[in-house]
């Protein structure tokens, strides 16, 4: 079988969400079946690293895809051409979008649908584009992947696909998370908290996020404690927010806010490792892939009570309200004040973590994978 993949979130010291979702998953299912061939499809040059083994063969195929009329060119022109070329049995894309001018079988993965819900948080030209397309795509597919149940239902509600085309398929936890020791803790907080304890906060900065409620739950839990607790924010700025901005000049504890930019797994196992928890209280979400990090750091996780984190938790992390910063910092004050509940929350984050395993997914994405390339 040949198996063509979009693989153009492969970005060398830049992996995010969608990027690390492609690796784990192809790096395994390549390796898993060295009889079959794959074609690795970039939008520009790739680093070798990424091609794990030899049945892999890359194409570089111009333009750079980031804007969406460069989205049309490169699904709907060059991918096309380069099928037509290859003559695939199916192309697998996991970032959200396919070609509408191919009869090749198409696998598309819809991580979520944050764009239909709250369009607003978009800049207008990249929502208007997903909300104009991704019905199309997901019309156009032999096979639908997502990530949670609730996206899956999400899916079949916004665009009236039937149950057996959506595919539910977890994102796993990478090995490199693990518990820190207490001299590991120790460097953690003397590195990115000046030796104080801290909050830590992961994933890239935009609005769904909900990092300004954040901040001002963090203001109000620090303006109800005696003892100078931190808050570390890990993430890249996906663009200029003049809102957040605005909030940290007028804030009283604005100096014990820490930004760290990105941060590569290991790096960023540290800073999970040492935190008091994760707070992941983003309003939209299909998985949320920092809760099963946190939990397997051995780190407690306050999250919403909305859309796929429940789901995710699945008991194991504590639920507010993403709408209220009462509730948020309510759910810090809980955390700092309560060493009993952070134990009990700790080893059923152990647990839960066990659920998300990327060799699982691997097998269940080969099996998607072939039932696409018999339609």
């Amino acid at each position: 079988m040949k198996i063509a993949v979009n693989t153009r979130l492969l970005l060398k010291g830049r992996l995010d969400g969608i990027g690390w979702f492609t690796h784990e998953l192809m790096s395994r299912i390549v390796r898993n079946h060295p009889e079959h061939e794959f074609h690795f499809i970039f939008d520009r040059p790739y680093a070798n690293e990424f091609l794990f083994a030899p049945n892999v063969k890359a194409h570089v195929l111009p333009p750079q895809a980031r804007h969406p009329i460069l989205f049309r060119i490169w699904y709907d022109w060059m991918i096309p051409w380069k099928l037509r070329m290859l003559k695939p049995d199916v192309f697998v894309s996991p970032d959200m979008m396919i070609s509408t001018r191919t009869d090749v079988p198409q696998i598309v993965v819809l991580h979520d649908l944050n764009f239909e819900h709250y369009p607003q948080d978009l800049p207008r030209v990249i929502s208007n584009y997903l909300r104009h397309m991704t019905p199309r795509f997901a019309a156009k597919a032999a096979k639908i992947v997502t990530v949670s149940e609730f996206s899956k239902q999400d899916i079949i509600t916004q665009y009236g696909a039937t149950e057996s085309k959506v595919n539910v398929l977890y994102n796993g936890v990478q090995s490199v998370y693990r518990p820190l020791n207490e001299v590991e803790q120790q460097d953690a907080r003397a590195r990115w908290a000046q030796g104080s304890k801290y909050f830590v906060f992961v994933s890239s900065i935009h609005p769904r996020k909900n990092l300004k409620r954040l901040l001002e739950a963090f203001e109000l839990f620090r303006l109800q404690t005696t003892e100078q607790i931190k808050l570390v924010a890990v993430g890249r700025m996906f663009w200029k927010n003049d809102e957040l901005t605005e909030l940290l000049s007028q804030m009283n504890y604005k100096d014990d806010v820490v930004f760290t930019g990105h941060l590569e797994a290991e790096e960023l196992n540290k800073a999970l490792g040492g935190a008091l928890a994760l707070m992941y209280v983003s309003y939209f979400e299909g998985f949320g892939v920092p809760i099963v990090e946190a939990f397997q750091c051995g780190v407690p996780v306050v999250t919403s009570n909305v859309t796929s984190m429940p789901e995710v938790a699945g008991g194991a992390a504590l639920l507010v309200d993403p709408f209220s910063v009462e509730s948020i910092a309510q759910g810090m004050a809980q955390i700092h004040g309560d060493e009993s509940l952070r134990s009990r929350m700790i080893d059923a984050g152990y647990q839960r973590s066990s659920a998300f395993n990327w060799d699982e997914s691997a097998e269940s994405f080969w099996k998607i994978i072939e039932d696409a390339a018999k339609q």
